[in-house]
């Protein structure tokens, strides 16, 4: 019997985050965008070795920082460079749910150019998320036509 290269319930990419304390960031998540958690396997001193959570239909997984193994959180370097976007039915509450658990607005809810209303928060553990929900379907001409619009106002274009 052969086994999938990738598991059932998997994407070709999940994300693996790093916090400084994944106990909290587990229940974080669980809080402020809905995430279940699939599993933890404990580590010495009550760190997690390794989780799995899902928020919606995707997995994330995610660990404590062990410096002396090289594995540093988001907070131990300033923050990330890295984004997650979340797509949800409802961006509002999920926003409002993300600041209520505790995480930080870095870009207001709005309307974009490009077929979403989406905002952006750093959670506690220096990860940046952007909610979003989609709202119009638009060709790649009609997005192009709305970005140069916006650039032009913006003086950039």
């Amino acid at each position: 019997m052969s086994v999938k290269a990738q598991p059932d319930g998997y994407h070709s990419i999940t994300p693996y985050l790093i916090a400084n304390d994944a106990a909290a960031a587990i229940e974080f998540y669980e809080t402020a965008f809905g995430a279940t958690e699939l599993m933890r396997l404990p580590g010495p001193g009550g760190k997690v070795m390794h989780a799995e959570i899902k928020i919606g239909d995707s997995p994330i997984m995610l660990a404590d920082e062990f410096p002396e193994m090289g594995i540093r959180s988001a907070k131990s370097f300033g923050g990330s460079p890295v984004s997650i976007l979340i797509y949800t039915e409802d961006v509002d509450a999920m926003f409002a749910q993300a600041i209520a658990a505790g995480a930080t607005e870095t870009k207001p809810l709005a309307d974009q150019f490009y077929g979403d209303r989406s905002g952006t928060v750093e959670d506690p553990f220096g990860h940046t998320w952007t909610i979003a929900t989609h709202t119009e379907d638009l060709t790649p001409e009609e997005i192009d036509r709305r970005f140069q619009e916006m650039m032009s106002q913006m003086g950039g274009g």
